[in-house]
């Protein structure tokens, strides 16, 4: 995958998750976390795995299935957990504190938001 075709998968998927589209974003989220595991990155692999079941969580939690968000979404928390890795261009330490508060039913979905190139987040809230 090209840096370009990796840039476009994840703002497609940030797009998708952030109206909702968990099911979609997860997919997309899946086709980057695939090229990671051929790379053999098993580090940076887990936080994608993390951001592919949180959204997963989400959409247990939309359809009303609770053991679907207990187990899902603490395995997408574990892996999400500790410091920004910089080579994983979505934000995961505010996103990972809003996905737990979520889950609990204590807040609105995150949105999974793109860095820039410096580590920044390139959106707002």
């Amino acid at each position: 995958m090209t840096p370009a075709e990796r840039q476009a998968i994840l703002t497609r998927a940030c797009d998708l998750f952030n109206t909702g589209e968990y099911w979609l974003a997860h997919e997309a989220l899946e086709t980057v976390w695939r090229s990671i595991l051929r790379d053999g990155d098993e580090a940076a692999a887990r936080v994608w795995q993390g951001l592919i079941q949180g959204a997963a969580a989400l959409l247990h939690q939309r359809r009303g299935n609770r053991h679907g968000v207990a187990v899902v979404g603490r395995s997408a928390l574990e892996k999400l957990a500790g410091p920004q890795r910089p080579d994983v261009e979505v934000e995961t330490v505010r996103f990972r504190e809003r996905l737990a508060q979520a889950l609990a039913g204590a807040a609105d979905a995150p949105r999974l938001e793109l860095r820039d190139p410096d580590g920044e987040r390139m959106t707002d809230d």
